[in-house]
């Protein structure tokens, strides 16, 4: 699922940093664990100190919601109320499955992960407008002060990069470009 939580580093993790007031370094450690936790405490939230899709609709960071396989609470609900299909707040292969043919069926890149792009077209995420999904994308040089940073380890899982071969990368990209790789 894509969340944010302690060890990863890129500009999804700066634009909550910048949210939540604090050094907005991009790199997601201790002091930025301990602000989430008091956010969601503050908010009525789960208390975690992760930073997932609920987590992210109550910020109002609408832009950093990305579901996919394995994302679970409520905002996976309304997206599968928006597809029309059974919802019980569980991404699995049916949701993924109505996702790619909801993709396709409106023009979108068919990855069966619901972004902003994805959400945009939904009638039950009113809040992901335009504006939103242009503060999805960053420029090439809000991210690369991170290209160079390792892969961060998983759920005990060891990410690696398949090749040191540098990945041609457009002008400008989802704020989840980097964060969505690991979880292929």
């Amino acid at each position: 699922m894509s969340i944010l939580r302690k060890g990863l580093k890129g500009a999804p993790v700066k634009r909550l940093q910048e949210f939540l007031g604090i050094d907005a370094d991009g790199d997601f450690g201790t002091g930025t664990e301990a602000a989430v936790r008091q956010y969601q405490q503050d908010n009525g939230l789960a208390v975690d100190g992760i930073a997932g899709p609920d987590t992210f609709s109550a910020m109002g960071l609408y832009e950093l919601i990305l579901l996919r396989v394995g994302s679970v609470g409520t905002a996976v609900k309304n997206l599968q109320k928006g597809l029309g299909i059974a919802a019980d707040g569980i991404f699995g292969g049916g949701t993924e499955a109505a996702v790619k043919e909801f993709q396709q069926a409106n023009d979108l890149s068919v990855d069966g992960v619901a972004g902003p792009n994805t959400l945009a077209k939904l009638d039950t995420f009113e809040e992901v407008t335009a504006e939103t999904v242009r503060k999805s994308h960053v420029t090439k040089e809000e991210e690369e002060q991170f290209e160079a940073e390792p892969l961060p380890n998983l759920d005990g899982i060891n990410v690696t990069a398949e090749s040191d071969t540098p990945v041609p990368q457009p002008e400008e990209a989802s704020v989840w470009g980097k964060v969505k790789g690991w979880f292929s």
